[in-house]
């Protein structure tokens, strides 16, 4: 099972509409990204956010198509998203999409990439693959370990971020620019814009938390 989370950040950044699967995945909707489904014709099958984001209109229309519509107070210490995030998690799919999660406030992308760089999450002995989507990336976040990745239609670059101060034992094979049991420290751009020299290739490493982002040109 798959689970599709749209946020509410700007349409503008999401991928195209034919991209994305509304027929035979799981949606839920986080604010004014509830909206978005809902004009896409999609009816989510559980909704949470405090609703700041639509109007009086809007959100009258919202509960009158959702049966699962989870309504929290602005003043919190959560945010909607992470609040959808959490419930997601105790649904137990095997990959989570993250889309309207990037563009507009910068705060709130920070935000949004700190859930996948949670201990508590990359610690979880159930642990799905969980993606940031949006129309140019696709960023996940990673514990150590070995991981085969292959080569996406519409994404020429693959980025290496260290998330903590340092990554140990950095390997990249299959790619142009190649390494062997590496250290990179937090701030390097060394691993920026490298790209696969055939359909698959392999990274691992051996300490610290790796941010992966796969781009288009």
């Amino acid at each position: 099972m798959n689970i599709n989370i749209l946020a509410g950040g700007p349409e503008q950044y999401l991928p195209k509409q034919e991209e994305l699967d509304f027929t035979n995945e799981w949606w839920v909707g986080v604010d004014r990204g509830v909206h978005t489904l809902l004009k896409f014709g999609i009816v989510p099958m559980a909704a949470f956010g405090d609703f700041d984001s639509v109007s009086e209109s809007e959100l009258i229309e919202i509960q009158k198509k959702l049966q699962k519509l989870h309504i929290f107070p602005s003043e919190k210490n959560e945010t909607d998203l992470e609040i959808a995030f959490n419930w997601a998690l105790t649904q137990k799919p095997r990959t989570i999409n993250i889309y309207g999660a990037t563009g507009g406030r910068i705060d709130h992308l920070m935000g949004n990439i700190q859930l996948l760089a949670a201990n508590d999450f990359l610690e979880r002995e159930e642990r799905p693959e969980v993606y940031i989507i949006d129309n140019k990336n696709k960023l996940t976040v990673l514990p150590p370990g070995s991981y085969d990745v292959k080569q996406e239609p519409g994404m020429k670059y693959i980025s290496f971020v260290p998330v903590t101060e340092e990554v140990k034992g950095l390997t990249l094979t299959g790619f142009k620019y190649p390494l062997e049991n590496s250290h990179i420290k937090r701030g390097s751009t060394l691993c920026i814009s490298n790209e696969l020299i055939s359909d698959y290739g392999n990274f691992s490493y051996s300490d610290g938390i790796l941010m992966v982002i796969s781009s288009s040109d």
